[in-house]
């Protein structure tokens, strides 16, 4: 007997699971690349940061919103120190854009090829590909822009407004997450007014979807103002250091070094033409343009504009699909051949800078020499041994009463984490929301100090000598063998514990 003839309605749901399948697939292999090569070095000096504030959860920090130490404390919770599982959250963020970029191709009309293009242009790309690599604030913000994106697309294509719920609740998310989606929320609101969509200021699903952003960040807004707004006055500081140090100068050429892959550059420009030459989608066009004119023209860093590239992938990966099939099946396979073949080569090489693919040998080397936040993943075990050594050799009278200074959040951060087996002392510092975290009760009189300058320590400390020097590993060449490798032993403070901490908050 045959078999029933499926109708158009299974096919197509047959085809779009297909499909999907095929995006989780490239997904899946992206994730397991990173499983494979998360625990091959050690820790960033970042994630030190994030792993101390898991560690006394509030509702905000100094340097950012208190989504982040939060998933890490999760991680923490469930895998210890263990650096695969430590940075599961990023690498399930990355592949869940990679799935989402994927999806709004489908959305927006793209079928097998396309989808398939966009989210192979994404995991190949050399943010995204960092993202995964260790557990950033980045790393989370990177999905939801990914996630409002998609969902701005299904609004605009079905005029269903209570799209603007899920919305409301990603954007507020992202806001307890990275505050520089306020860019991207700005260029929303522009794309809105500059089209047709302004007619959605008027529906009550936009203002409930507002709501919920602004519930959802309010208990971090109520904690900046009980502390002065002091996260605004730290981002005022990392810019104008970033600005003074030239780390915007490179924004444009960033655009196609770290944010997309430069084969894709094509692509994200018909993306762009294509949001602009159709009215319904316009409003994305604007968002794009806005939240790019606000980086470039405030000196913000390359970076930053990464998760607005999906959704021109997405829609350029529509786009370049029909124009494919326009052309004779020679043409179409020589093309997509050579883009294939580009992304992919130039996916390998980003490959081996970003990602620790060997423990040693060439390849190693060379992501080292290529990447400095690799190198900022070795020599932690050094120097948490050069402290305990150094607390060793001071008599049992200093040991009772000493206090550990460090200069930064990775210094401090590191002691915090992997310093119980040394049995040292809490870290001391004025560094982000170590400051707010003070001093010891009990006031060091002998102090170990690390990583400050010399005319601060100087100023700051009595009777300082130099105790030792950290054998950092050859080549390591990052901020602590370079300008932190002496530790002193230093008496106590010139003035009082509580008029020194006045002074001691600093940005980093």
């Amino acid at each position: 007997m045959s078999q029933p003839s499926r109708t158009a309605p299974q096919a197509a749901a047959e085809y779009a699971r297909t499909n999907t399948l095929l995006l989780l697939a490239i997904a899946a292999a992206v994730a397991l690349l990173h499983i494979a090569t998360n625990s091959r070095y050690g820790l960033h000096r970042d994630e030190f940061q994030f792993l101390a504030d898991a560690r006394h959860l509030d509702w905000g920090f100094v340097a950012y919103p208190p989504l982040t130490p939060f998933l890490e404390r999760i991680s923490m919770t469930l895998f210890g120190l263990n650096l695969v599982g430590l940075r599961l959250f990023s690498v399930l963020a990355q592949s869940t854009a990679i799935v989402f970029t994927g999806l709004m191709t489908r959305e927006l009309g793209g079928q097998r090829l396309a989808q398939i293009t966009a989210a192979l242009s994404v995991a190949l790309s050399a943010l995204p590909l960092f993202e995964g690599t260790e557990f950033q604030y980045s790393s989370f913000d990177y999905l939801w822009w990914v996630l409002a994106a998609y969902s701005l697309i299904r609004l605009l294509k079905s005029q269903n407004p209570r799209w603007w719920l899920a919305i409301g609740v990603t954007l507020g998310i992202g806001l307890q997450t990275k505050y520089s989606i306020l860019f991207f929320i700005t260029g929303l609101l522009g794309g809105l007014i500059l089209t047709q969509s302004r007619r959605y200021f008027f529906n009550r699903w936009f203002w409930t979807g507002v709501a919920l952003t602004f519930a959802i960040c309010l208990p971090n807004l109520l904690w900046q103002i009980r502390h002065d707004l002091i996260s605004y006055h730290f981002l005022q500081h990392i810019h104008a250091r970033d600005v003074r140090q030239g780390r915007a100068d490179g924004f444009l050429l960033d655009q196609i070094r770290i944010c997309i892959n430069v084969f894709s550059v094509p692509l994200a420009l018909a993306g762009l033409v294509s949001f602009f030459r159709d009215s319904r989608y316009r409003p994305l066009a604007w968002t794009f343009c806005i939240t790019f004119a606000l980086f470039l023209t405030g000196k913000g860093r390359g970076y930053y504009v990464a998760p607005a590239y999906p959704m021109l992938l997405a829609m350029g990966s529509a786009a370049a699909e029909k124009w494919l099939l326009s052309l004779s099946r020679l043409v179409r396979t020589a093309i997509g051949s050579l883009y294939f073949a580009g992304l992919v080569a130039i996916g390998c090489y980003i490959c081996a800078i970003i990602i620790p693919l060997a423990p040693s040998g060439p390849l190693r080397d060379f992501a080292l020499s290529h990447n400095g936040d690799l190198r900022e993943e070795f020599g932690w075990d050094q120097m948490l041994q050069s402290i305990a050594q150094v607390r060793d050799t001071l008599p049992a009278s200093q040991q009772a009463n000493l206090g550990l200074i460090v200069g930064n959040y990775g210094e401090a951060g590191a002691i915090e984490i992997l310093g119980s087996p040394y049995h040292l002392p809490p870290p001391i510092t004025g560094t982000n929301s170590f400051w707010l975290r003070s001093y010891p009760k009990s006031e060091p009189t002998t102090n170990i100090v690390l990583g400050v300058g010399d005319d601060d320590r100087e100023a700051q400390f009595t009777a300082c000598r130099l105790a030792a020097t950290i054998p950092y590993p050859k080549g390591q060449n990052n901020e602590e063998s370079n300008d932190h490798s002496n530790i002193y032993v230093c008496g106590p403070p010139r003035k009082p514990w509580p008029e020194l901490w006045k002074e001691a908050l600093s940005f980093g």
